[in-house]
């Protein structure tokens, strides 16, 4: 079913949304004022603030990028001429881009949480954390530059074993970046939670508050543009070596460069109220593919290397994609090599496969 872009009433004059088989109702002012969100009707970045007027006309921030950026003008005018300044008092998308620190007047609501959880599974828990969740905090410009710096540091500390013992994780950071930025500039500011920033040894999952606005959904996400926050993207477009272009190719970059790395795309999912981004370290392919692409360049290879190239979980799922391969003389068991030690390599002149991973 298409989401609609405005909000309908039922017969009966209630609201409802659709939820899987459900119909629920949206029967409090802020379930309908989220809804509102949700549609792109309204946007809680224009809201104001109830705080000094100073907070974003005399920062740090916003005198410096008016010298950089406006040094012909005043602060306080520019601000006001941009509506980000509403019966003097500024709007959420003025404190979020020119305070000094924006936390301070929209706590639970700004900042990004990165974790480092120590396992493979599909949730992290207290005992797999492997230090205190790290808070970045700052104005949208500084906090989004820190927090991929920060995630690709606590990446590049994980280590698998590779052909020459342990290596470190690879990722591009033009998808860690593209990634986070999105994240941070198209949430649901409406809604009190951060941005979560979550590393685990086999993937990085970045949940985002709120759900996709408007007409976009999972499927068209690369296809299609709609800004939840559209102050807050244009204007810090205006920043020097701004995190966005502001052409809505942030996603498709992301995708591209997971690509050249040969590594599988991003997963998008939306749950209740917010958006989930996994990013798997898994290599772009079928397994089968990626066992005879590895040993075009590798005497051998063993299940625990398919497993971490692939993102397979299960030794025995392995086994018999190396039974299968055997079965039609693409790979043969390396002489001497048993049990925990067991290896396969490629069969002299063995067929190719195609893309799908399919013999030929």
């Amino acid at each position: 079913m298409q989401k609609t872009v405005d909000v309908k009433k039922a017969s009966d004059g209630g609201v409802y949304v659709r939820r899987g088989a459900q119909n629920l109702p949206v029967n409090t002012p802020d379930a309908l004022d989220r809804l509102h969100r949700n549609k792109g009707i309204t946007s809680f970045e224009t809201n104001t603030v109830p705080v000094p007027l100073d907070l974003v006309a005399n920062s740090d921030v916003v005198i410096g990028f008016m010298l950089e950026v406006v040094p012909i003008a005043e602060p306080l005018p520019w601000l006001k001429k941009q509506l980000l300044v509403v019966d003097e008092k500024p709007t959420v998308a003025a404190v979020l881009l020119f305070s000094d620190e924006p936390q301070a007047a929209l706590p639970k609501r700004s900042a990004i949480k990165i974790y480092r959880y120590k396992t493979s599974g599909s949730e992290g828990s207290r005992d797999t954390l492997a230090f205190d969740p790290i808070t970045v905090e700052g104005c949208l410009y500084e906090q989004i530059g820190a927090a991929v710096n920060e995630t690709t540091r606590l990446i590049e500390q994980i280590r698998v074993l590779g052909d020459d013992g342990l290596e470190a994780i690879r990722y591009p950071q033009v998808t860690l970046h593209e990634i986070i930025t999105n994240a941070v500039l198209h949430r649901d500011y409406g809604i009190a939670d951060d941005v979560h920033v979550r590393i685990f040894d086999n993937r990085v999952e970045v949940e985002s508050p709120g759900r996709l606005p408007a007409h976009i959904t999972p499927d068209n996400i690369l296809n299609e543009r709609f800004s939840r926050n559209g102050n807050i993207v244009r204007l810090i477009n205006k920043f020097p070596n701004p995190p966005n272009k502001d052409v809505g190719e942030g996603l498709n970059t992301a995708f591209a460069a997971m690509k050249q790395l040969k590594l599988a795309f991003p997963v998008i999912r939306q749950a209740d109220n917010s958006v989930i981004v996994d990013i798997k370290h898994q290599r772009l392919g079928s397994p089968e593919e990626i066992i005879m692409e590895y040993l075009d360049d590798n005497p051998e290879v063993t299940n625990r290397k398919v497993r971490e190239l692939t993102g397979i979980g299960s030794e025995n799922e392995v086994k018999r994609i190396f039974y299968r391969l055997a079965q039609a003389n693409q790979i043969e068991r390396v002489p001497g090599k048993g049990g925990g030690h067991a290896a396969w390599r490629k069969v002299p002149q063995a067929e190719e496969l195609d893309a799908s991973g399919s013999l030929f």
